[in-house]
């Protein structure tokens, strides 16, 4: 059945690739560490120390869990291979959408696990803080950051990630002016520090009266959420507190007090805003932890290079500053001017598949960011 020869010929081609994930992984070390830490917590005394317990706990469930991903894709692996053969032998064609489904599961599922070995930073594992704030290009650039709002909630419910919103600003006439919420999930970090910087978009304006292109922008901030115990020394002299209404798609939901708090760190100029709790001291209290969490990580650095990689370069939100361009009009074209990784399919993308821009963007990482002198002329 020719059907079944391609898929048999499409899985041979992902053998090496799977063996490249067992030699990664190290299965012969990892078992090796499982065993060490669930002999360490039998130890006497081992809860007594409950930072400690929480971080080896942490770390066994991390290792079962790669351990456990590499064996589930041997078996999709094995099931797609029998199936094959089964449905050689007994010349059923109705095998043959069965055997689509489970090899473009088992493709999705060894690109995630090839993926997340490329993960080895000390935050990438965390929750992610995600910033978005609209730029150069007024009322459009604010229709746009919902639109990347949209996207990164529809990449988060496809991986399985929970998000909350912590802040959100509406736009003046449409959109969304600000917004910050949090995304909890394995590895949430690593995977979306790939957005951090200015994004542009560029289409036919629906608030444009003369029906003209026009280009706008949005910065992503992404920040790893530190646990709240991180030790660092703020002086309230430097900072500024202000407190306002919630705003938001939230109905009578929305707490109509000024309960919502945006700390402003003078020194630095990070601003950090909470609005996701109804006590105004609850939200002041996030957004403190927010800001230290930003403090620790500048501390952490030695230099701008370095602080570039945690937070993405920090440039003014507008042309020349851009990671990433989304066309359109006259064309449809999506470009990260740092990979060279594109696609024509501009909807599919701000829908929320984004995999092939996060992938892209590890590899290069991992390869040294060499300069690729991408140009984005459009």
């Amino acid at each position: 059945m020719v059907e079944l020869e391609q898929y048999k010929y499409d899985l041979k081609n992902l053998e090496k690739p799977l063996e490249e994930v067992r030699d990664s992984l190290d299965l012969e070390g990892k078992q090796q560490r499982i065993t060490e830490m669930e002999k360490q917590m039998e130890e006497p005394g081992f809860w007594d120390d409950a930072k400690e317990s929480t971080k080896v706990v942490k770390e066994l469930k991390n290792t079962k869990s790669q351990v456990d991903s590499y064996h589930a894709l041997e078996r999709q692996y094995e099931d797609i291979q029998t199936m094959i053969e089964m449905g050689e032998e007994e010349d059923d064609k109705s095998v043959v959408s069965e055997v689509k489904e489970m090899m473009k599961k088992f493709s999705t599922d060894l690109e995630r696990t090839r993926i997340s070995l490329l993960l080895s930073g000390e935050y990438d594992h965390l929750n992610a803080t995600v910033s978005l704030s609209a730029g150069a290009g007024g009322t459009e650039a604010m229709d746009f950051n919902s639109i990347l709002y949209r996207m990164y909630t529809r990449w988060c419910e496809k991986e399985g990630f929970k998000v909350k919103v912590l802040d959100y600003q509406d736009g003046e006439e449409a959109g969304i002016k600000s917004v910050t919420f949090s995304v909890e999930g394995e590895n949430a970090y690593g995977l979306l520090k790939s957005e951090a910087g200015v994004h542009r978009f560029v289409r036919i304006s629906p608030f444009n009266a003369q029906n003209k292109r026009q280009t706008s922008f949005v910065s992503c901030d992404v920040m790893p959420e530190l646990d709240e115990d991180i030790e660092i020394e703020i002086d309230p002299a430097d900072l500024k507190i202000d407190t306002y209404r919630s705003s938001g798609a939230g109905g009578q939901h929305i707490n109509k007090t000024s309960s919502a708090v945006r700390i402003t760190h003078i020194p630095t100029g990070i601003v950090c805003a909470c609005q996701e709790e109804r006590s105004q001291f609850m939200n002041k209290d996030k957004a403190m932890q927010m800001l230290k969490a930003k403090l620790y990580m500048l501390q952490q650095q030695a230099h701008a290079e370095k602080l570039s990689d945690i937070r993405g370069d920090v440039k003014e939100i507008a042309w020349g500053s851009q990671i990433r361009s989304y066309v359109l009009q006259p064309y449809t074209l999506v470009k990260d001017v740092r990979t060279g990784e594109e696609t024509g399919n501009a909807q599919a993308v701000l829908d929320g598949d984004i995999d092939n821009f996060i992938s892209a963007y590890l590899k290069w990482v991992q390869l040294g960011k060499p300069d690729r002198r991408v140009q984005d002329s459009e």
